[in-house]
């Protein structure tokens, strides 16, 4: 039988970073303290909980790098939310963000979380930050969790 490793939601000692965008700060909040609200359920103390703002979206992949690169942290969680206007720059912000996130995440070996929302409207964002859809902080709590519990498995000793 194939050796199992199941999604660990335990989150005691270790560290958690979040770093969240100003833009849209309403929404965003939201996704933080629903992130926050998880990561203390699961069992991270105060102490291994940072969270970090930044400007917008944008600087969101440079922020999670320092992040990473202090070595202090077990996984990092980016939260944002860019909605719709009239021209296609929420797009390219979310499609920068996601592609710098990920950069981060590749390079560096510490989980990042996607949290960024790219939404049409309004109604959207409230739907997704503890709406009728729940709060997908919190869901990127989870992730942030079992992905930093799996590095610590497969770390070097």
């Amino acid at each position: 039988m194939a050796r199992q490793h199941p999604l660990d939601h335990d989150g005691h000692g270790h560290r958690y970073c979040l770093v969240a965008a100003r833009f849209n700060a309403s929404y965003v909040e939201r996704l933080v303290d629903g992130a926050l609200d998880v990561l203390r359920q699961r069992g991270a103390r105060e102490e291994d909980l940072e969270v970090v703002w930044v400007p917008g979206s944008f600087e969101l992949p440079l922020a999670c790098r320092w992040a990473a690169g202090s070595g202090r942290f077990d996984a990092l969680l980016a939260f944002g939310t860019v909605i719709q206007g009239e021209t296609e720059h929420h797009r390219i912000v979310a499609e920068v963000a996601a592609r710098g996130l990920l950069q981060v995440m590749l390079e560096t070996g510490v989980p990042v979380v996607n949290g960024v929302l790219a939404v049409r409207d309004v109604e959207q964002a409230e739907a997704r930050t503890g709406g009728r859809l729940g709060n997908r902080g919190a869901e990127a709590a989870l992730a942030a969790v079992a992905m930093g519990r799996l590095k610590h498995a497969w770390a070097p000793r």
